[in-house]
């Protein structure tokens, strides 16, 4: 077993594809709308679908927003060096709603980002790097 994807419903799927792509660095890897449904999906990676978890965009086409859930945390995206992270997301247009420090009560580094939604993302120092 591996875990495939994390998918997030959208409220305007061209501006969170730019987010993702953009500032946060990934590609999207398919896009595909289902008219009879009157949604599209779109996936984004930081590599092939086969070999990486993704993340899966859903846009409902009579939907411009959604009320974030209690439940939903945020998406951890691993980064080599977090401060220098913020500083490229913040130059592309990102918004860091956490700036970089330790976490309380530890030493981990991390920082939290915002996309279009409101969805948290946190960067976090990847240590298997290292």
């Amino acid at each position: 077993m591996r875990l495939l994807h994390t998918m997030l419903r959208v409220g305007d799927l061209d501006k969170s594809i730019q987010f993702y792509r953009d500032i946060m660095g990934m590609e999207l890897i398919r896009k595909h709308d289902y008219e009879s449904g009157r949604f599209t999906l779109a996936f984004l990676g930081y590599g092939p679908e086969k070999d990486n978890t993704v993340l899966e965009l859903t846009h409902n086409w009579d939907t411009d927003s959604y009320e974030k859930g209690e439940g939903f945390g945020h998406i951890a995206i691993a980064v080599d060096d977090v401060y220098a992270a913020c500083e490229k997301i913040r130059e592309a247009g990102g918004t860091i709603v956490r700036e970089p420090g330790p976490m309380k009560h530890g030493t981990t580094v991390l920082a939290f980002v915002e996309d279009p939604d409101g969805y948290k993302i946190e960067l976090l120092e990847d240590r298997h790097n290292t």
